[in-house]
């Protein structure tokens, strides 16, 4: 770990203006991935500016009839809340299904949207990634890829993003609301959210210098049966190979986000509107595009298992 320096925000508007301010400053909250990061020398802010103190840990319902959460919910917070656990139950699961007690202790939901990869070509500092250090080129093209995406990649990157939350707030078209330097608000659509690697594969989201993430919302509930399930190589503490975020409504219909496969949380309408036809066809729908390795490829098949046992499951509850 490099040295840097620190401050304590006094509030939302100086945490931005400072992070704009300074350059390599960087928020910190729960610390889960980005200490972690700074020991391995692949984060080395220059300050660290603790945003702890700002009073954005609230859950609150919206005028909407949605639901309004904090940046700084902590995980095990906001998977209890009993809200979230009657409404928005896919987040619930989606949050426990994701590292341990202790990590969901620390973690805020703003750290979980913006947690970087776990490629691990990424972490091992010895090995190009662009990721990492822009040009260096992709050691996981043509390496060891079995858990890395098949959605939305490109020739320089295909690292996939690590967040069981960020799916569930995918399906639940949550908005990500921000406060930027110069003071100003904006609420972003978490679908824009998050950006696919192109060229730039170190720009992972639409933040803009300085700004900080505030709330995340969610609209008001739209009912059915939610589910998640996830796929990975041990029962926790561990990151999905695939999962699938699923609403099922008692019309036939139901809406669809995945992980493990995507560049970013993963979302198509045209999954959505093969619900009815099946596991088969909202697989289909969803990999159009995907781009395997000799590696990964299983990740397809693995889709629409997973998918079938959805179904299976939904079918037994009915």
């Amino acid at each position: 770990m490099k040295p840097f320096t620190y401050s304590r925000a006094t509030s939302v508007a100086d945490a931005a203006k400072t992070a704009a301010a300074m350059q390599g400053a960087r928020f910190i909250a729960g610390g889960t991935n980005l200490l972690d990061l700074m020991k391995l020398q692949i984060e080395t802010p220059t300050h660290l500016i603790d945003v702890n103190h700002l009073g954005l840990d609230r859950i609150e319902p919206t005028p909407e009839g949605g639901l309004r959460i904090g940046a700084l919910v902590r995980n095990t917070d906001l998977a209890a809340d009993k809200t979230v656990r009657r409404d928005y139950g896919v987040l619930s699961r989606a949050l426990l299904a994701g590292a341990s007690g202790q990590l969901r202790n620390k973690a805020t939901t703003a750290g979980n949207l913006l947690q970087r990869t776990r490629c691990p070509y990424f972490y091992d500092t010895n090995m190009p990634c662009n990721k990492r250090k822009p040009g260096s080129g992709c050691g996981a093209i043509g390496g060891i890829s079995r858990s890395l995406a098949i959605l939305g990649v490109s020739d320089a990157c295909i690292a996939q993003h690590p967040s069981d939350m960020a799916v569930a707030m995918r399906l639940l078209d949550a908005q990500v609301e921000t406060v930027g330097a110069d003071g100003g608000a904006r609420a972003i659509p978490i679908a824009d959210f998050h950006t696919l690697p192109g060229d730039t594969p170190h720009i992972e989201s639409a933040l803009k210098n300085g700004e900080i993430i505030t709330s995340v919302t969610l609209p008001k509930p739209i009912g059915g049966t939610h589910v998640y399930r996830k796929v990975r190589d041990r029962a926790s503490y561990a990151f999905a190979l695939v999962s699938v975020a699923a609403v099922f409504g008692k019309d036939g219909g139901g809406r669809f986000a995945f992980g493990g496969i995507g560049a970013k949380p993963w979302r198509t309408p045209a999954a959505d509107a093969a619900a009815s036809a099946g596991a088969k066809a909202v697989a289909e729908a969803a990999l159009s595009g995907a781009r395997t390795t000799h590696h990964n490829a299983f990740k397809k098949t693995l889709v629409e298992r997973t998918l079938a046992s959805l179904y299976r499951q939904k079918e037994a509850r009915s």
